[in-house]
């Protein structure tokens, strides 16, 4: 495939991809993610990538230190990538899930390193504080899962792919819910995320109307790229106030993954370049596979032709994706 026929998206995963000695391959072998890491602990006051590496007293999975470790190793893997590649991927489009808009407006220059970091710290401090409840994502499309959700006192939190729906709610609530569920529907599931509260629902409120006064504070610049809005599914408008009301309302309404890669699609995106984070049982970044991939596949794979797909999540892969054509 030629340059003049790619249209490539970065996508950055949100909160789960997190886990400890993320980032530590890539501070080992290049200065360049070394500055990354200095550059957020001289914004944050602590030391990014000791908490990364060490993660000291489970640091790492509490949402205020979990958002900026993410963002920090977003934009470290961009780095390094951009340094190793003779000749970098240039995107059309960014996208991020969740947190992970703040890297795709990042990488857009619509948002500043600094600036970022300093307002999903504030975020997830705010989440972390304010929020309450749990998350479960279902095996079910929204067009089902609605109903159930509102009976229980649940809102919707995610939209994934068609078939499986996020929900947010207390624990007794959505302890009913999946009790309902698998009565209603045995051969479905409901799993449990592991959360600090029941993101992206009302459960959420407070926290954002606190979280406004730190994105009123924030300049944001016109983006270079087109951005993926999580709260609408589209594209994020150049207008700066714009950004951050979809920024502020994004904190207590669904991420929109489905239509961000609806949206992508039909603006022609056929290249899928994964950044940052990582999941799975094993204990190094080398054993981790990309959070995104399954998802991006999934929802692409009666597209023809079907998109390509590369992950640069850590150093065996980052080198993969610089050598690639």
């Amino acid at each position: 495939m030629s340059d003049n026929e790619q249209r490539v998206i970065f996508v950055f995963p949100g909160q789960g991809s997190q886990y400890t000695g993320i980032g530590s391959d890539l501070c080992a072998d290049f200065a360049s993610a070394r500055q990354v890491y200095e550059q957020a602990s001289d914004v944050l006051g602590y030391d990014m990538a000791k908490l990364s590496t060490e993660n000291p007293d489970g640091q790492i999975n509490l949402t205020r230190f979990t958002q900026p470790v993410l963002l920090t190793h977003h934009i470290a893997c961009l780095t390094v990538y951009r340094e190793l590649a003779d000749k970098p991927l240039t995107p059309v489009t960014a996208a991020g899930h969740s947190l992970g808009e703040y890297s795709a407006l990042v990488t857009a220059d619509a948002l500043s390193f600094e600036d970022a970091l300093r307002l999903v710290a504030k975020r997830g401090e705010l989440m972390g504080t304010y929020g309450e409840g749990e998350m479960a994502a279902l095996t079910i499309d929204l067009e089902t899962a609605r109903p159930l959700a509102d009976k229980h006192f649940c809102g919707i939190a995610g939209l994934n792919l068609p078939d499986q729906t996020v929900v947010g709610g207390s624990g007794a609530d959505l302890d009913a819910l999946a009790a309902e569920m698998a009565e209603l529907m045995p051969k479905k599931k409901a799993v449990r995320l592991k959360t600090e509260g029941a993101f992206h629902t009302y459960y959420m409120v407070e926290a954002a109307r606190r979280f406004r006064e730190a994105l009123a504070d924030v300049t944001f610049t016109p983006a270079k790229l087109k951005v993926l809005s999580n709260y609408t599914g589209g594209f994020h408008e150049d207008d700066a106030d714009s950004i951050k009301s979809r920024l502020f309302f994004q904190l207590f309404h669904p991420v929109n993954w489905v239509g961000c890669l609806q949206t992508a699609m039909d603006d022609g995106s056929n290249l899928f370049v994964e950044f940052g984070g990582g999941i799975g049982t094993g204990e190094g970044p080398a054993e981790k596979r990309p959070n995104l991939e399954g998802i991006i596949k999934k929802f692409t794979r009666r597209s023809k032709p079907r998109p390509d797909y590369l992950p640069a999540i850590n150093l065996e892969t980052i080198k993969a994706a610089a050598t690639s054509e």
